[in-house]
């Protein structure tokens, strides 16, 4: 009786309009917060018009902002041209130069408290702060003086804007840190955005803890099921790079063995060593915007002969971790005429932070990068002295450590102070684990009584990168590229060109180690040279193309080749997606247009839908449901499109295939991510319908490939059922499949109302990690995307005024700016804006015209 007493109270009049006005006013007062919030943004919007003094100008320097807020900077000079590049990167994207420079250099504490102090402790234990101030003396006079004007034109943007004016995070950020006030730009800061790039595109040493983490429950032989050798089906980028006569090293093929053996026999304190440093790793993944390995990119070129214009045409797509801003700036810079000292004239897509163009075109040459994906990483089993912590051995000695004190500064505590231990092989990343010294060590013998895990990088020695972009930029042709393409050590790549006079290549730089013994899949002895690095592989012996017979070359971060005789890597992404793309190309009867290209890198195709829709149609099934669910695959295109019921059907199903098929043997740390790996593992399993992959382990029968396939549909069914409804034709990819793009720090801050000012999102998308149109979701999580094609860029080498391109979310780094999250839209939709070259078209598309004048004489 009182419970309807209460609910009839609920229902008067006055309690209603009580209700009323409390939801008007919340509503009120979001939109007036949202509005502060706004009005707090706009001051920290660039000035796009005008006249601006800059100090240390040597000439007048003109900035033209187009239509979708990207500015096109005309210069007299190397120096200013690169000035101008710092000031108007802080101009739009001063937040994210900050934060990653605090990762660079792992000071993060400085800005967010103690929260993390431990990713800071494994930062400073890489040390890339302190490798690229190695770098700093050994840069030549004309690079160094690039640098300290980029960062003179940062600091003169940063001298007249503080706090809120310049970004609305700053405004956040005084709430939880009042004292914190950005430094002053330094060369060191624009050297370590290539530390953190080589990390966030290199780190296989994952690879190698998981497999040794593996044999923790599995046999040799079951772990190398789970990383298949490459398919002899799928592509590889140079068919026709033959195998030299007089090389020493191992085929690419012998780089899989059959039953391979830990160096360092397995044991239960090196696997908790082991997980243990993959903890903080995890957590610097999260604030770079990155998910991991796997990750990858698409680039091809197609020469005149295969082409409408009679001209070459590049493409390129690089995959990176879904965030807000955008990691690519787009920009113009233009010397108002070539000349020695100023011989730059070229567009594309640069780093806030660094200087230069890193992917576009110049006035003669295009080019494009995708990752390698390259073995350059190797953990080492150091024997530590049981009477002297600070000592290792080497070849029966014990060595002294190198000792380095790191002082973490955390805002509103204490600092906290830090010894990084480095043995001859690198830092010592097991000493990141507070709670490694807690193992006791056990059988068998060959593991030392006393150890520690180091990692060997060839990030961790000083890189030449900072030098190939402006010879990139100014190189003229094929012969100039690859001369630049040498100081392209680190992270390595996969660049394919093309120039104006027709020509077409490719060149896979970087620094590759060339092992005394072993392939770097599982971590090895340290305390003998058995395993050492004798070397890295010299530029001349690298793999490189120049105008190929095929008339082509497409690069998916696949096999290179079969004869290469030098081991890059034992774990080359599986060609899925370069299958798709040399199809598309080669298959084509008609000459390519740029319309052609467009398609290619908008292609959803699933080829993994190719392999187990056959399979799934053979599987008997006996209710009326699941032949519908039957009925609808069967009569699908296979394209993962945004509004196909079949695609939602088929993406859930792969989900929980894996999960029925391996989570009742893996450890959930690697439960099947289902990517191209997994596409190629499911691959060689339907083959074998009586594998003991497919019994579940957990039940009393014992259950096989088929009898997997049809529980794996019917649950599928039901979930849909469920989340979108018992018709099929409501069945929706995109509605599963959606990208939202977060802030990489204050749009992870778990307070909803901040995250909201900083996030954008859901979008439903298309595709997966796997399609050409590369949008990664991750079964082991949710269908939620967590990597995209960061960019596009189609470039016409007949007509450079004909070129596309597309980022996204969009050009600016402010919440609330018009270009925020303006190119999120046709980002989705395969649609691409004018790459503008010539002055003319740049002019008739400008919004905004801003001086920026040297500082007149007193």
């Amino acid at each position: 009786m009182l419970r309807q007493a209460q609910i009839k109270s609920f229902t008067k009049p006055w309690f209603l309009e009580i209700l009323k006005r409390t939801l008007i006013f919340l509503l009120v007062l979001g939109l007036f917060l949202m509005g502060l919030a706004t009005h707090i943004a706009r001051q920290s919007f660039p000035q796009e018009s005008g006249t601006i003094q800059l100090p240390g100008l040597k000439a007048e320097v003109t900035v033209e902002r187009d239509k979708w807020g990207i500015p096109h900077i005309y210069a007299a000079n190397s120096h200013d041209l690169f000035m101008a590049q710092g000031y108007i990167h802080a101009q739009d994207r001063f937040w994210q130069m900050d934060f990653w420079r605090h990762i660079g250099s792992g000071r993060l504490s400085e800005m967010f408290g103690s929260s993390q102090v431990e990713t800071d402790k494994y930062l400073r234990t890489m040390g890339w702060a302190r490798v690229a101030q190695q770098e700093i003396p050994q840069i030549n006079a004309q690079m160094k003086g690039y640098l300290e004007a980029y960062a003179d034109g940062v600091n003169d943007y940063l001298a007249k804007h503080q706090g809120s004016t310049l970004s609305l995070e700053y405004a956040v950020l005084k709430f939880l840190n009042p004292g914190y006030r950005p430094e002053p730009w330094q060369i060191l800061h624009s050297l370590t955005w290539g530390k953190v790039m080589a990390y966030d595109l290199g780190r296989n040493f994952q690879s190698e803890i998981e497999r040794a983490i593996l044999l923790k429950t599995l046999t040799p032989a079951e772990v190398e099921e789970l990383f298949p050798p490459y398919p002899q089906d799928l592509p590889v980028i140079l068919p026709e790079f033959g195998k030299k006569e007089d090389a020493v090293k191992e085929d690419a093929e012998s780089s899989f063995p059959v039953s391979p053996r830990l160096p360092v026999l397995a044991s239960s304190s090196l696997f908790s060593a082991l997980e243990s440093i993959t903890q903080p790793m995890m957590a610097l993944e999260e604030l770079i915007g990155s998910t991991g390995i796997g990750i990858g990119s698409n680039n091809w070129v197609i020469s005149g002969d295969r082409t409408t214009t009679g001209k070459p045409i590049l493409a390129n797509d690089p995959h990176l971790g879904v965030q807000i801003p955008s990691i690519w700036y787009e920009v113009g810079l233009h010397c108002t005429s070539k000349s020695a000292d100023c011989p730059y004239n070229v567009a594309g897509f640069s780093f806030a932070g660094m200087i230069g163009v890193i992917i576009g075109h110049s006035d003669r040459i295009a080019w494009g990068v995708t990752n390698v994906q390259s073995d350059v990483m190797d953990l080492y089993i150091e024997k530590i002295n049981p009477k002297n912590p600070n000592q290792y051995e080497v070849n029966g000695k014990w060595v002294d450590m190198q000792l380095i004190k790191e002082t973490i500064q955390v805002a509103g505590s204490q600092p906290v102070v830090q010894t990084v231990r480095y043995t001859r092989h690198g830092p010592i990343l097991s000493d990141v684990s507070p709670n490694l010294q807690q193992f006791q060590p056990s059988q068998p013998l060959e593991l030392p009584q006393n150890y520690a895990v180091a990692l060997r990088w060839t990030a961790l020695a000083p890189s030449k990168l900072g030098y190939a972009i402006p010879e990139i930029n100014r190189a003229q042709n094929w012969q100039e590229f690859r001369t630049a393409a040498r100081n392209y050590d680190v992270p390595a790549q996969n660049l394919v060109y093309a120039d104006i006079d027709g020509n077409i290549g490719y060149q896979m730089p970087g620094k590759f180690p060339i092992r005394a013994k072993g392939d770097g899949r599982y971590p090895v002895p340290g305390w003998t040279d058995e395993y050492e690095w004798q070397g890295y592989i010299d530029f001349d012996e690298l793999p490189t193309s120049f105008n190929p017979p095929a008339g082509f070359i497409a690069t998916a971060n696949n096999l290179v080749s079969r004869e290469y005789p030098y081991l890059i890597t034992a774990d080359w992404v599986y060609g899925y997606r370069a299958k798709q793309i040399v199809e598309m190309i080669s298959q084509q009867t008609q000459p390519i247009s740029l319309k052609d290209v467009q398609q290619i890198q908008g292609s959803d195709r699933n080829l993994n839908a190719q392999t187990l829709i056959p399979l799934l149609q053979s599987v008997a099934v006996d209710t009326p449901r699941l032949q519908a669910a039957q009925k609808l695959l069967q009569d699908w295109n296979l394209q993962l499109g945004m509004t196909s019921s079949a695609a939602a059907l088929f993406e859930v199903f792969w989900k929980h295939l894996l999960a029925e098929t391996f989570h009742d043997q893996l450890p959930k740390r690697y439960f099947p991510s289902g990517g191209d790996r997994w596409y190629a593992v499911v691959a060689n399993l339907v083959k074998q319908p009586n594998s003991s992959w497919w019994d579940n382990r957990n039940t009393p029968k014992v259950e096989n490939r088929d009898q997997i396939l049809r529980k794996s549909l019917t649950k599928a069914v039901d979930e849909l059922e469920r989340i979108q409804g018992q018709d099929p034709k409501n069945w929706n990819w995109g509605k599963l499949h959606t990208v939202t793009f977060r802030n990489a720090t204050l749009g992870k801050s778990g307070v909803a109302p901040i995250e909201a000012l900083f996030n954008r999102g859901a979008f439903a998308t298309a595709g997966n990690g796997e399609t050409v149109n590369a949008n990664r979701w991750k079964a082991n999580k949710s269908f939620e995307v967590t990597d995209i094609p960061s960019l596009r860029m189609i470039v016409d080498l007949g007509n450079l005024d004909n070129s596309l391109l597309i980022h996204t979310p969009g050009q600016s780094g402010h919440a609330f700016h018009r270009h925020y999250n303006d190119m999120i839209d046709p980002w989705r939709q395969i649609e691409y804006h004018p790459m503008l070259w010539q002055k003319t078209n740049v002019t008739a598309n400008t919004t905004g015209t801003l001086k920026l004048m040297p500082k007149l004489a007193e």
